[in-house]
């Protein structure tokens, strides 16, 4: 295949190939789903390709829900509907005792939401569909090839072999991406856990939590709730291994649930039953010219957590308003390489992370027991420890690194701000916009072109100024009072990111996008959810 040689088109000097479509998404899961939404909802033309029939899949793994990923669907219009329909958790309990505590966030959700992947699924798919994206299903990807100027993707549908031409493209098909294969990319790693069985269930007695799990020595198991009567369970027997081939049936699930949970809830009715087993695997980099990964496709790891969906999501929430920018002339290509910069390194802390979880919980000898039941005692006593922990998990946790200078708050995650007039932070960023948030007695300055941005005023007299960014991620912010010198760092920080001049404006009456007035609140909202706004 031919990598990028230039942003100016064939080195031969030839007319570029046309392009029937701006992006190029293989692979309809969560992750690509997202990301072409987004994208569609910015006016670009995107081609879903997807290998299975036109339909949603239910047979899926995922079923956590995590704070962030919330607050990224909520930027999105999604989040609501997607809580009103599943289990809010307070905790993930882990090993022995030890458990995430879920309440310590300082968030819209604090708490981990139960929810079946299927459901994501089909909230993100009817967005796709609504904004415009054309999905091609039962599209098997042959191969790829890419030049200056796009990339063409051969594949086959049942009425025979063809091809599309994007400018890029994504791969976002899973542990076995044919993506990543086309791009000659290794996915190293290593199988972490073997012969898990999985399973939807019927129960005669329902479990005392709508997520229970528990390890011993002998076996490991899940139970989540769909909501509707139907259970996922996952087990892992030690002392039955088998290939991912051999037959599993539901006489074998109900003994990995009786061995690590004391009992199988009356486990009946199962609609299907699988063997899989689950690696920890990191593609080295996530863009080969104008080749990205995103999702499974670029990294696996094990179930503890719950973090692998979630990941993804997130990922695609980086990467899209990205493309968008530089597709739409707003930035330059080099922003794409910030993808990598931000996301591989999340990417491989999650694999360390879920890899220690698992490795915790399935240890079986004498000092291996010991070492579990220290780890839990010190994890929950200690709250500096476990708030860091469930951040992590949670996905709050995440900041991207800034270059040098930079403000503290650049690259950290931005809190869903009450701003003046009533509105949030989040739902501003519906708008697909950076947002600049700005003191409410300050309404002249430069604003950022309408077209890039927002601007909007706190509630409280915080002289801070923030650019956020369309992912919710804080780009750039200044402590810097003095009128002259605050305009000019603003002026060119909004050149910067936004690649507009900034808009000047005299008074908030010449700003149609600014927002209210002023009334009291704090960069880091109030813990509980009630005390912000669409709170529980």
């Amino acid at each position: 295949m031919n990598h990028r040689t230039g942003p100016d088109g064939p080195a031969t000097g030839e007319a570029p190939a046309a392009r029937d479509t701006d992006v190029i998404v293989v692979g309809a899961g969560p992750t690509g789903l997202l990301l072409a939404g987004d994208l569609a909802e910015a006016g670009l033309g995107v081609t879903l390709l997807e290998r299975r029939p036109a339909t949603i899949s239910n047979l899926t793994r995922a079923l956590a829900v995590h704070a962030r990923t919330l607050e990224q669907l909520d930027a999105r219009g999604l989040a609501d509907e997607l809580v009103a329909g599943g289990h809010r958790l307070s905790a993930i309990r882990l090993f022995g005792d030890a458990a995430f505590d879920a309440t310590r966030l300082r968030s819209r959700f604090p708490f981990v939401l139960i929810t079946p992947q299927f459901e994501v699924e089909r909230l993100l798919e009817r967005r796709a569909r609504h904004a415009g994206v054309d999905f091609r299903h039962d599209s098997e990807v042959l191969g790829l090839d890419q030049d200056a100027d796009g990339v063409t993707v051969r594949f086959r549908t049942a009425e025979g072999v063809g091809g599309l031409r994007a400018a890029y493209v994504v791969g976002t098909d899973g542990v076995h991406s044919s993506i990543r294969e086309a791009i000659g990319l290794p996915f190293p790693g290593k199988s972490v856990i073997r012969s898990l069985v999985l399973a939807d269930v019927r129960l005669a007695q329902e479990p005392e939590s709508p997520f229970t799990v528990n390890a011993n020595d002998d076996a490991f198991a899940l139970i989540g709730s769909f909501g509707d009567g139907w259970y996922r369970v996952i087990g892992w027997n030690r002392h039955r291994q088998a290939d991912d081939d051999a037959p599993a049936d539901l006489d074998e699930v109900r003994e990995c649930t009786r061995l690590a949970l004391g009992r199988d809830y009356g486990m009946y009715d199962a609609r299907w039953v699988s063997r899989f087993h689950s690696d920890e695997r990191q593609a080295p980099e996530y863009r080969v010219g104008r080749v990205f990964l995103a999702g499974d496709a670029a990294h696996v790891h094990s179930p503890a957590g719950g973090q692998g969906m979630n990941t993804g999501l997130q990922d695609a929430a980086n990467l899209s308003w990205k493309l968008a920018a530089v597709l739409r002339g707003h930035s330059p290509e080099s922003l794409l390489d910030s993808y990598q910069a931000e996301r591989h390194p999340v990417g491989k802390q999650v694999l360390r992370s879920s890899g220690a979880l698992i490795r915790l919980a399935l240890l079986h000898t004498a000092p291996g027991r010991a070492v579990r039941t220290f780890a839990a005692r010190v994890f929950n006593h200690l709250g500096p420890l476990s708030g860091r922990a469930i951040r992590a998990v949670s996905g709050i946790g995440i900041a991207y690194a800034a270059g040098p200078g930079a403000h503290p708050l650049a690259g950290r995650r931005a809190p869903d701000i009450r701003l003046a007039g009533g509105d949030r932070l989040y739902a501003l960023l519906r708008q697909g916009k950076f947002v600049l948030l700005t003191p409410a007695d300050e309404p002249g300055g430069p604003r950022p072109a309408a077209d890039r941005g927002v601007t909007a005023s706190w509630r409280s007299a915080r002289r801070t100024a923030l650019l956020v960014r369309p992912d919710g991620y804080i780009a750039w912010a200044t402590d810097v009072t003095a009128p002259a010198e605050r305009a000019t760092a603003l002026r060119s920080a909004l050149l910067h990111w936004t690649g507009a001049a900034p808009e000047d404006h005299d008074s908030a009456g010449e700003d149609g996008d600014s927002i209210g007035t002023a009334r009291p609140a704090a960069l880091t909202p109030p813990a509980h959810a009630a005390d912000t706004p669409g709170g529980r």
